[in-house]
C-alpha cells in the first residue's frame, strides 16, 4: 500500500507505536464507549446488593466516626477549631477518591483481558473510565460532606470556607491524576509480576497514614520532626491539607507544596502513560 492509499484509513492499528501516544483525537471518537464504560463501572459495581449505591455514603462515615474515636478520643489527636468527626470525614473523603482510582485502575489489563483480546479501542478508555466514574461517586460523597458541614456551621463551629475554594476543582483533578498514573504502572507491572496484587492493598492503607489523613500536617511537624520528611515529602499529603485549608478553614497553604505535588503528578503520569502503552502491546501473552 503506498502512502496515498494508507492516508484513506482513518487509522491504522499496528505494533509500532510511539513512546507517548495519548491521542486525543482518537479518544473523542471513542467517546460513546468512553461513557459506556462509566455507566458499567456505576452501575454493576452495587448491581446486586441490598444497600446500593448507600454504601456511597456509609463507607466515609463509618470510616470517619472510627478515626475520630481512634485518633481523636483515645489518642488525643487535636484538630484545632474544626470538630474531629468533620476534620477526619474532609480527609477521608479526598482520600477515597484517590484510593478507588487507584486500586481500579491497578487491575486494567488483567480485569479486561478479554475485552482487549476480542476488540480494538484505545486501552486508554478503560483507566480514563474509571477515574470518571469515581469522580461521580466523590461527587455523592462530597454531598454528605455538605451536609455535616451546614450542621456544624450553624452549631457553632468555628469553620469557614476559604476563598481559595474556586481552585478546589484542580485538586480533585491533580488527586485523580496522581491515581491513574501510579495505577496505570501497577497495572502494567501485574501483568508479568502477579504478586504485587497482594501488595497494592497493604501498600495503600499503609500510605494512608503517611498521607495526614487522620491528623493535620503540622501535628507530625511538631511531635515527629525526625520522620515528618516521610509525610513532607508525600504529595497526597499536601493535596490533603490543601483540600481540608479550602474547604474548612484549617491547617496551612503551601505554594511550595501546590507546584511539588503538580509535578510529581505529571512526572507519575508520563511515565504512566509510557509503561501503559509498552504494555498493551504484549500483555496478553502474559496474563
Amino acid at each position: 500500500m503506498n502512502k496515498t492509499e494508507d492516508a484513506d484509513w482513518l487509522y491504522t492499528i499496528s505494533s509500532k507505536r510511539k513512546l507517548i501516544d495519548f491521542n486525543f483525537a482518537e479518544i473523542w471518537r471513542y467517546r460513546d464507549l468512553l461513557v459506556l464504560f462509566v455507566e458499567r463501572d456505576v452501575v454493576t459495581v452495587y448491581k446486586q446488593t441490598v444497600l446500593g449505591p448507600l454504601w456511597y455514603l456509609i463507607q466515609p462515615l463509618f470510616t470517619a466516626l472510627t478515626f475520630t474515636l481512634i485518633f481523636n478520643k483515645v489518642a488525643n489527636i487535636e484538630t484545632g477549631t474544626v470538630p474531629p468527626f468533620l476534620f477526619n470525614l474532609a480527609g477521608i473523603s479526598i482520600w477515597n477518591y484517590f484510593n478507588t482510582c487507584l486500586t481500579s485502575t491497578s487491575d486494567t489489563f488483567k480485569s479486561n483481558a478479554a475485552i482487549f483480546g476480542k476488540v480494538y479501542f484505545p486501552r486508554i478508555i478503560v483507566p480514563l473510565s474509571i477515574i470518571i466514574s469515581n469522580l461521580m461517586k466523590f461527587g455523592i460523597q462530597l454531598l454528605i460532606f455538605i451536609a455535616f458541614y451546614i450542621y456544624y456551621y450553624f452549631s457553632g463551629a468555628a469553620i469557614h470556607i476559604n476563598s481559595s475554594i474556586v481552585f478546589f476543582p484542580f485538586i480533585v483533578m491533580l488527586m485523580g491524576l496522581l491515581g491513574l498514573g501510579i495505577g496505570m504502572i501497577i497495572s502494567s507491572l501485574v501483568t508479568k509480576y502477579r504478586d504485587l496484587k497482594f501488595l497494592v492493598g497493604f501498600g495503600v492503607q499503609l500510605l494512608m497514614y503517611v498521607s495526614a489523613v487522620m491528623y493535620p500536617l503540622a501535628l507530625m511537624r511538631e511531635k515527629l520532626p525526625k520522620i515528618a520528611w516521610v509525610v513532607e515529602y508525600n504529595p497526597l499529603a499536601y493535596i490533603i491539607e490543601t483540600a481540608r485549608y479550602m474547604l474548612l478553614g484549617t491547617g496551612t497553604f503551601s505554594w511550595f507544596g501546590v507546584l511539588y505535588t503538580v509535578a510529581v503528578t505529571l512526572v507519575v503520569l508520563f511515565f504512566g502513560i509510557i509503561i501503559f502503552n509498552r504494555t498493551e502491546k504484549t500483555f496478553i501473552d502474559t496474563v
